[in-house]
């Protein structure tokens, strides 16, 4: 399980169910976000700009969600096990850690 907070939400993955949380600042539920293609959440990024980027390790895919853990914006495939997730605003990129074999991948933002 992961979470991460910004602007009064905290986003929480939860791996066994295949879903990903967005909690208020009070601890209430604002959504539950679960996708055919978002198998075992794992790694969840929240950006400056309030873009919320979340792992999913069986599916090899990361999802950008919409800021309320409503709905995919976007679909992005990896190579394998995408564990973590961070968006870099100074050069535009995508640094994705693999699971089980200590890599690192970067993905270039157009």
């Amino acid at each position: 399980m992961t979470d991460v907070s910004l602007h009064e939400k905290t986003y929480i993955t939860d791996s066994p169910k295949n879903m990903l949380l967005t909690l208020a600042s009070d601890g209430s539920v604002l959504a539950t976000f679960m996708h055919p293609v978002l198998e075992w959440p794992i790694g969840v990024h929240v950006s400056p700009a309030g873009q919320v980027l979340v792992c999913g390790e069986e599916s090899s895919t990361i999802l950008q969600i919409d800021n309320m853990g409503n709905r995919k914006l976007v679909t992005m495939a990896t190579k394998k096990d995408p564990w973590s997730v961070c968006y870099n605003s100074n050069n535009y990129s995508i640094i994705v850690g693999q699971n089980g074999n200590n890599k690192i991948m970067v993905y270039k933002v157009k």
